[in-house]
Parts: C-alpha cells; structure tokens; sequence
C-alpha cells in the first residue's frame, strides 16, 4: 500500500490520476484466523488495527454483513469530546481525545478533525455551579476547562437567545476548546486502509449466522461465505451485541434506544462551535 502524500498527489496528477492503488483489498476469507472481529464499524475497525499495529497480530479479519461505513460509524453525530466527570470516563475519553488528535497522521489518512471546541450551555445558577464542579474534575485530570460567564458566551455565540424573555435564559457555560468534530466516513475508511496495509483481510457482505463450538469454547463462525476457524472472536456489533451474545449462548444485558437527529439541507455555515443545550438536552 503506497502512502498517501503531496508527492504521491502531484506524480498521479502527472499520469491524469489513473494509477491509484485501491484504498484496500477485495478480501475472501481464508479457512482460519487468528483472530475475527465481527463488525466493520469505528470499533471493529480500530480493534483490528490497534491488534496489527500495536500488538503485532496481523491474522485477523474483520466481518462486515454490509458494506463498510453503512452502519453506525457513517450515521452518527460526529462530536469529539473529553467533558466527562467520573474519573473512568474523565480518563477514558481524555486518552481517546490523544489518539484523535493524532489519527491522520498515524492512518496515513485526513479524518478532518476539527478542534472547533464545545460549549454547553447552563441556565441556573445551580447548573453553572455543577459544571464549575466538573470542569474541576477534568482539570484535575488534566484536560482543558473553562467555565463561561453570560458575556464570554455571548462573545464566543452571539447568535443564541440571550433576551431575558428567553424560556431557559443563559447563565454561562462549561467550554471544551479541544473538542470538535471529524467526518465519520473518513474514520472509517482510514481505519479500514491501514489495517488493510498490515494485512488485516476486511471483508464485506459477509454476514455472521452462527458460531462454531468445541465443548464450551467457540472456535470459530458460520457465515453466509461459509465456516471460518477463529483462535479468537470479538464482538464489535452495537445494538446487535445481544442479538448475536444469544447464539454464542451469552445473555447480555443491553437494550437498543433510538437517537434522533435532524439533517438540514446545506445552508451558509453559522454555528462554528459544538453547542449543547443544557436545558433540554440536545445539541447542535
């Protein structure tokens, strides 16, 4: 796999940009791997690259029963952020904020993160008072806070409603200035390509039925291409975990809830930041 770079840019432009390599290959699956991770969404993905690159295990495949980007990881909201308060997760998403601060450098691929920054907005004392006390938490842990009087948020989006015959006036707000955004197509190709380049077989349309036993281990799973041996079988499929944790004999106990969000059609950019809306809990 070639590297993509201003000079592999200027040389294809050269030749009227015919000889690109693919991004990644047609893979079939082999009789067996190492290690199979069902789902080829951000997780999956990322699980089968982090195993490659930073573990040395490259006998892996990943199993997609559609096409990559078609799932969860090509229909989300696209926020980054590390404004957490308990301590797991404070140190959790602060380690994933790092890794996306240095993701297109290290997939050799542009995912188009944007630091814009996130506010969420308080609108009572008290909610000012309880964000002072998380931004505290993260400095603690040493990611960015700053806590926002009225004016300053007023200063940073004054185009929010700050008359006083506002049905939740603004008091302030809790700001993220590293928080931002990335284009989750990008994530997921990105991640597909390099693992790809480590000799990760991504493969697609392969839908896994069922899962091959010896005793009580599982050693591998049915597909609709077929059995496929497996030393190792992760689960990176969100809201079909259980769905599939029941055919492996698991009984997990997670539940899928519907996350609405509203797409407009393209409009002149005007909300630079993440804005949160700490009254009734959404975001734009």
């Amino acid at each position: 796999m070639g590297r993509y770079s201003a000079f592999s840019i200027f040389r294809n432009a050269l030749s009227g940009q015919k000889n690109w390599q693919r991004a990644w290959r047609a893979a079939e699956p082999k009789p067996s791997y190492d290690v199979i991770v069902i789902g080829g969404g951000g997780h999956g993905l990322a699980t089968a690259f982090y195993l490659a690159e930073n573990h040395g295990i490259r006998n892996v495949a990943v199993l997609e029963k559609g096409y990559i980007g078609g799932g969860n990881v090509g229909r989300n909201t696209t926020v980054i952020r590390s404004n957490y308060l308990l301590d797991g997760n404070t140190q959790f998403y602060e380690f994933s904020m790092k890794l996306w601060e240095g993701m297109s450098r290290a997939l050799n691929f542009n995912v188009m993160f944007s630091q814009r920054g996130q506010l969420v907005t308080a609108h009572s004392a008290d909610q000012l008072d309880a964000f002072s006390h998380r931004a505290n938490i993260m400095r603690l842990n040493g990611i960015d806070a700053d806590i926002l009087d009225r004016d300053a948020v007023r200063r940073l989006v004054p185009y929010l409603d700050f008359s006083d015959t506002a049905r939740f006036p603004i008091h302030g707000a809790i700001f993220q200035g590293r928080a931002g955004t990335a284009r989750h197509d990008a994530v997921a190709w990105g991640y597909t390509r390099a693992a790809d380049g480590h000799g990760v077989d991504i493969i697609q349309n392969c839908e896994v039925t069922g899962f091959l036993r010896d005793g009580d281990r599982i050693v591998g799973v049915e597909t609709t291409k077929g059995r496929i041996g497996a030393g190792k079988v992760g689960l990176a499929v969100a809201g079909h975990t259980s769905v599939l944790g029941a055919k492996a004999g698991l009984e997990l106990p997670i539940e899928s809830h519907v996350l609405q969000a509203f797409v407009t059609e393209p409009l002149k950019p005007l909300v630079d930041q993440v804005v949160a809306y700490g009254a009734d809990h959404f975001y734009v």
